[in-house]
């Protein structure tokens, strides 16, 4: 009579949380949508700031890198020379 009744719970339980995950996984779906369309937004956002800020069309401008000197004396390893041996 024992494992007739664990039997029946196990199979309760399986069949209670197979409906309730068929309820909340629309709405867990939902949310995560819902997040992660606020995140894009937020970077898009971030873009557009970043969009406004750039010249017009048409308008040419030039930026440089900075000029660093190259230190020719810095040493970059020691060099070992090998022979083969016979």
């Amino acid at each position: 009579m024992v494992l007739l009744q664990t039997i029946l719970i196990v199979i309760l339980v399986y069949y209670g949380l197979k409906l309730l995950l068929k309820w909340l996984a629309p709405k867990l779906m939902n949310y995560a949508v819902k997040k992660t369309q606020e995140r894009f937004g937020q970077q898009f956002g971030n873009y557009q700031d970043f969009r406004s800020n750039t010249p017009n069309e048409g308008e040419t401008t030039v930026s440089k890198k900075p000029f660093r000197k190259s230190n020719p004396s810095k040493k970059v390893g020691e060099y070992i020379d090998f022979e083969e041996i016979d």
